[in-house]
């Protein structure tokens, strides 16, 4: 829009004609009413410079079509920076343990299978699917230790 004055304009005949825009203008509002229509479908034609949305047909503003390309790039971003933030969250929870690490390492192998260290029977990802039993560990070390110790006769 131009930032020139509104000039009154003189008719040689009668009435002095008031347009309804300059009106509007000279209050602080636009010349072109709110439309109920988003303009989500613009179409920019190189040729006669000029943006218009293909839904309602209206000539839109070149700051309005900036506005709503601007809108859509925010958006994305944003998804992008929240998917990120989601994917540090779950690496934060991933295993940790040197112990988990190498019995993962043992059960990607396709052809071995890890063996239990006390009873060599191998271990499958399918026997502790559906949970391990737990023991504490002070009985299970004075276990060992008690088995470790020679038994006198």
């Amino acid at each position: 829009m131009s930032d020139a004055p509104i000039e009154p304009q003189d008719y040689i005949y009668g009435v002095n004609v008031v347009q309804i825009e300059d009106l509007r203008v000279a209050r602080g509002l636009t010349r072109r009413p709110a439309c109920a229509c988003r303009h989500k479908k613009l179409v920019y034609d190189d040729k006669e410079r000029r943006v218009w949305c293909s839904d309602c047909e209206a000539e839109v503003e070149p700051f309005d079509a900036f506005l709503g390309l601007v809108e859509v790039f925010s958006a994305g971003t944003n998804r992008i920076n929240r998917r990120a933030a989601e994917l540090a969250e779950a690496e934060k929870f991933q295993i940790r343990s040197r112990a988990a690490k190498v019995m993962d390492e043992a059960w990607r192998s396709t052809k071995m299978a890890p063996l239990c260290p006390h009873c060599n029977n191998a271990l499958l990802p399918e026997d502790v699917v559906g949970g391990l039993a737990s023991m504490s560990k002070e009985f299970v070390m004075a276990d060992r230790k008690r088995k470790a110790s020679p038994k006198p006769k």
